[in-house]
């Protein structure tokens, strides 16, 4: 059934728009001009003055959009979309010790959170223990501290992890906090096959824009390989990576590059599993995303829409997918922190809520909205509550999402989601001419269309083509309202260097060695790294030496500098 505009009609249409313009818009566009000569979204996509049928005339609806749950799943990976479950209601936390992160946790979820995320603080991220001087001053500081399967234990403690979902935000050492995960679950007699969550462990995007990394590209490949093909035989309801544009479009990319860059990683762990010899549909149904919901509401739904009907084609067409769940995206999303202000920081739950709204209208299968204090410090107890509460305004009340991709058909938004199709297939091709995802970040081709896109977005918004309420526009500089912020603990440090020891003096150093000693041996080989990781954090071998020790076999990595 081809759906396309009929021909005479579109004609038609194009005529009558032309005759609008000069008998309508021209005399009234004299006496009160447009404010200026081109608007863009905040990607820099043009945007027409006017949407009309006639730019959808190669649009055809069965095609390029179709049902939701059904190829090439535009309109929302399932059938029944938030008719039937509303999405998962998952506010980050992350702060001081596991202990202290925990009340945070229950907190939440006696507000009615559906989901946790952990941020993790810098040496946890960056496979530093606790004690190594390195980590003075950050322990615990932007992120909850996690040095061994025993601090695990703390963070989820009294937690029903069969239950809720857990996903953690880490990625250069991604394989070892699932690792002490599995072992936690393990010791708390929870079933692995139940368990439900997801690491991030996006590597590329790391050395794309936010620079976390520990091993070069290659080798850390090899480790995200590997936690994929552990996880399709041995998690089936655990998504063993997160892959991230959020922190590309944070940096400063436009939605293209968003949506080019993360789709474009997804597809180099596919490959990466596939070299093992694994078929897709054995693994790309645990494979899911993440992206940001930045405040151009329109350019953000017509991004989610692209994002899921690119990958829908590109699994089945050049991958081979068979199974709906290996071309369904599935996505979490967060609010932008980046457009959260200091300045005026409560005009941060409006732009929170729109974000949020976007990302629902654009389906979003979990959602962290940010605190409005997120520009001034981590999120205290009293913003949580609200980011919570528009979450379940918005579920609750508004009634959005009682019909599945209600801003399907509008001309402005199937206009918007095509060119940002046509954007992320043009970055594709230039991505294979250059020899691939990896080689292009060998040769710093990403980082410097980041670096290009972010530039010209400062020039812009220097120029005032955006603006930013309270900051640039309608500025009072009048001293802020109060707003209680959260509280750093000092005495955290104390206490996890504590916990570390107390840990460290109880284990058995044979274990330790021999854990370690395998670890080695099949890091040098070409098996599997998760079983021997698993078995050195069940001799509670530390974070940060399980990283030592794979150093000297996989090398160090330094960026190559871009000017």
């Amino acid at each position: 059934m081809n759906t396309q505009v009929d021909v005479a009609a579109n004609e038609s249409l194009v005529e009558a728009k032309r005759e609008w313009e000069q008998l309508t818009l021209l005399p009234f566009a004299q006496k009160r001009p447009e404010r200026r000569e081109q608007f863009r979204t905040l990607g820099g996509i043009a945007l027409e003055r006017l949407y009309t049928p006639a730019d959808l005339a190669e649009h055809d609806y069965l095609r390029d959009a179709g049902f939701p749950g059904q190829f090439p799943y535009a309109r929302g990976p399932y059938p029944t979309m938030y008719r039937a479950q509303p999405w998962t209601m998952r506010q980050i936390a992350g702060f001081g010790t596991a202990v202290d992160t925990n009340a945070r946790f229950r907190f939440l979820i006696a507000q009615g959170q559906t989901g946790i995320s952990t941020d993790f603080d810098m040496p946890t991220l960056m496979g530093y223990d606790s004690d190594d001087e390195r980590s003075e001053g950050e322990v615990g500081r932007e992120g909850v501290a996690v040095d061994t399967v025993d601090d695990m234990l703390d963070l989820y403690a009294g937690i029903d992890l069969e239950q809720i979902s857990v996903s953690m935000t880490i990625n250069p050492t991604a394989w070892i906090l699932l690792a002490m995960y599995l072992v936690t679950a393990e010791e708390r007699g929870f079933d692995p096959a139940k368990l439900a969550g997801t690491i991030q462990n996006d590597i590329i995007k790391e050395y794309i824009s936010q620079k976390e990394w520990i091993f070069p590209p290659r080798p850390a490949m090899r480790i995200v390989r590997d936690t994929i093909a552990y996880s399709a035989r041995s998690l089936p309801r655990y998504n063993p990576v997160n892959v991230s544009g959020y922190h590309t479009r944070e940096a400063g990319s436009t939605a293209i590059q968003e949506v080019a860059f993360t789709l474009a990683a997804g597809f180099a762990y596919v490959e990466e599993v596939l070299a093992l010899g694994i078929p897709v549909d054995e693994f790309a149904p645990r494979l899911s995303f993440f992206f940001v919901s930045q405040i151009d509401f329109l350019e953000e739904v017509a991004k989610f829409r692209a994002a899921r009907r690119i990958w829908a084609r590109y699994m089945h067409e050049r991958f081979g997918a068979g199974k709906a769940e290996s071309m369904r995206l599935r996505f979490h999303c967060q609010t932008a922190g980046v457009s959260c202000t200091a300045r005026e920081p409560l005009n941060n739950i409006a732009r929170t809520a729109i974000e949020a709204l976007a990302a629902v209208l654009g389906g979003a299968q979990s959602l962290h909205t940010n605190g409005y204090d997120e520009a001034l410090s981590i999120p205290s107890e009293a913003a949580m509550k609200i980011a919570l509460r528009t979450q379940q305004i918005i579920a609750e009340e508004t009634g959005v999402g009682n019909t599945i991709d209600a801003l399907a058909g509008s001309y402005a938004v199937e206009s918007l989601t095509d060119e940002i199709e046509r954007g992320c297939v043009a970055y594709f091709q230039e991505i294979e001419k250059r020899g691939g995802v990896v080689r292009a970040i060998e040769d710093n081709y990403f980082q410097m269309e980041l670096a290009d896109a972010a530039f010209d977005l400062h020039l812009r918004k220097e120029r005032r083509e955006r603006e930013v309420v309270g900051v640039t526009k309608y500025r009072d500089d009048s001293q802020n309202p109060h707003v209680e912020l959260h509280h750093v603990d000092e005495a955290a440090s104390e206490r996890q260097l504590a916990r570390l020891a107390a840990t460290k003096a109880r284990r058995d150093p044979a274990a330790v060695a021999a854990t370690l000693a395998e670890l080695v041996r099949v890091a040098k080989s070409d098996e599997n790294l998760m079983p021997a990781t698993i078995e050195a954090v069940r001799a509670r071998v530390t974070a940060g030496e399980i990283v030592n020790a794979l150093r000297p076999v996989f090398g160090a990595y330094v960026e190559k500098p871009v000017f």
